[in-house]
């Protein structure tokens, strides 16, 4: 080999080598910013904005979500972009409505056994809606007498509709073999 091709093959090499530590760089260099925010037992997606995120919250309905948003002054803000002062503050309304003046009806438990009005949100929601209806099965009324079946509650029609799990069909008899043909 001369001297030239010598050169030129330890340049190349010297070039390849240089481009892997400028990738590691550049690797190195990038940041990944998550977006999920932790609010009241719930991961919401730090992208949407308050009105529309807080619905990902089991137990906040449309109305009652823009109305904590209105109130609190976020408007179109974005979750990921609420200090630790106003998620706190958000948290506390969904939890404790009747401090900040929500409006009865917007409470999804209403004059409920003791007669106050109360907001039953996430876990504590999920909890209470099982035992309501295991006192419905309990007490062998209707409702739950329907709900122990698997069948609909509110008065909807069977046939067609609620079947999944079920047979479906018409089976034929069985044809008697050594009969008329």
């Amino acid at each position: 080999m001369s001297k030239k091709e010598s050169q030129e093959k330890s340049g190349k090499e010297k070039e390849t080598q240089q481009k892997p530590k400028e990738k590691k760089a550049f690797v190195e260099k990038k940041v990944f910013v998550e977006n999920i925010v932790r609010l009241v037992e719930t991961n919401l997606d730090g992208k949407k904005t308050v009105k529309v995120g807080l619905r990902d919250v089991r137990g906040v309905s449309f109305m009652f979500g823009n109305t904590i948003s209105n109130l609190c002054g976020f408007g179109d803000k974005k979750i990921a972009e609420l200090s630790n002062e106003e998620k706190k503050k958000l948290e506390d309304m969904i939890l404790n409505p009747g401090k900040y003046n929500i409006p009865s009806w917007m409470l999804n438990r209403r004059k409920s056994e003791t007669g106050e009005d109360k907001h039953i949100t996430v876990s504590t929601l999920q909890l209470t809606t099982n035992m309501d209806i295991n006192e419905l099965k309990k007490l062998r009324c209707y409702k739950g007498v329907r709900h122990s079946q698997d069948l609909p509650v509110r008065g909807q029609r069977t046939r067609g509709s609620f079947r999944k799990g079920k047979t479906v069909g018409v089976r034929k008899k069985a044809v008697p073999s050594g009969g008329k043909n």
